[in-house]
């Protein structure tokens, strides 16, 4: 169940998505450990990785346990896209992947994102001009379409392959569907059968099952997981084996998952700085305790912390607790 990007070859098919504000290095480092065959960055704008600030910086740095690790550039400049390409292959990515996908107004506004769909020469030129650029395998994730009536993915697939694009994600929405209503992954299926290339389905991918299903009904050679993995990156690895082997691997218990928690926290405090990483951990501890007895409560605690020992605390007394009254 491999799947080849050029020279890179990933070991299996699960395939972690970008997310902005979400999958920064040390999410990625989770996903990564727990199975994701390859991560991707946030999406980065390309006009600002040129300029260089040190946020972007920040959030395209990628680290040795993390190979292969691809950076997303989102823009709708040739030149400043080609120019960002190669700024973070020199940082050291191992893949470049174009972003045809973001549905956000700020982004489709200013004609990036999946707004590029609209425009297929633009498409095309920005493209040619990232593989022209680099020496590095170019991806490309995008939607069906811009909407119901322009499906264009499967075309733009080609375009991509006779460009020199190693491999081809589709998000089985229309950029008008944002993310409401249900992903159509029957629909990736016309993208599979457009190119030669491999293709990775996503959306909607929650469940194991999901994830099988979706490769059923798409004929794709991988799942791509994005929001699915929240709170619970084991999820990468109980896909992996389930594909592999039919079985249901079963997510760690209490006190397994506090250690993930505490190694995520602190490993955010690391990359970012204290009072940054503080702040930022809350949503992802917030994802970590969903559905766990008295999260509500113990949420409200945390979001209202400043203090990173303090917190660290709570969050050891709420698993501990729960800990102690499980195995009694």
């Amino acid at each position: 169940m491999s799947i080849e990007i050029g020279p890179i070859k990933l070991q299996n098919p699960v395939i972690l998505a970008p997310m902005s504000g979400v999958s920064d290095m040390p999410y990625r480092r989770q996903a990564k450990k727990n199975g994701a065959s390859l991560v991707i960055s946030e999406m980065i704008a390309s006009q600002a990785m040129i300029y260089a600030n040190r946020k972007t910086l920040k959030m395209a740095t990628n680290c040795a346990e993390e190979f292969p690790m691809a950076v997303q550039l989102a823009g709708c400049d040739p030149q400043l896209m080609a120019e960002a390409a190669r700024l973070n292959a020199d940082r050291g990515a191992a893949i470049i992947d174009i972003n045809m996908g973001c549905p956000v107004k700020k982004v489709t506004k200013g004609h990036a994102g999946s707004a590029l769909m609209r425009d297929e020469k633009l498409a095309g030129r920005i493209i040619d001009a990232v593989v022209k650029a680099v020496n590095l395998p170019v991806t490309l994730k995008m939607r069906t379409g811009w909407d119901d009536d322009s499906r264009n993915a499967p075309f733009l697939a080609k375009l991509a392959e006779n460009a020199g694009v190693q491999m081809i994600t589709v998000h089985g929405r229309t950029r008008c569907q944002f993310y409401r209503g249900k992903a159509d992954w029957s629909f990736i299926r016309k993208v599979k059968q457009a190119v030669n290339l491999p293709v990775i389905g996503n959306g909607d991918v929650t469940t194991v099952h999901d994830a099988k299903t979706l490769l059923n009904k798409s004929g794709a050679d991988g799942v791509m997981i994005g929001r699915g993995s929240y709170g619970r990156p084991w999820f990468m690895k109980q896909v992996v084996h389930y594909l592999k082997t039919g079985e249901i691997l079963q997510a760690p218990d209490v006190t397994a998952q506090f250690h993930t928690v505490m190694e995520h926290y602190e490993d955010l405090l690391a990359h970012h700085d204290i009072q940054r990483g503080v702040r930022i951990a809350r949503k992802h501890v917030g994802w970590y305790s969903r559905g766990l007895p008295g999260s509500a409560e113990f949420r409200g605690r945390i979001n209202a912390i400043e203090d990173a020992r303090l917190a660290r605390d709570i969050i050891s007394e709420f698993y501990g607790r729960l800990a102690e009254k499980l195995a009694a």
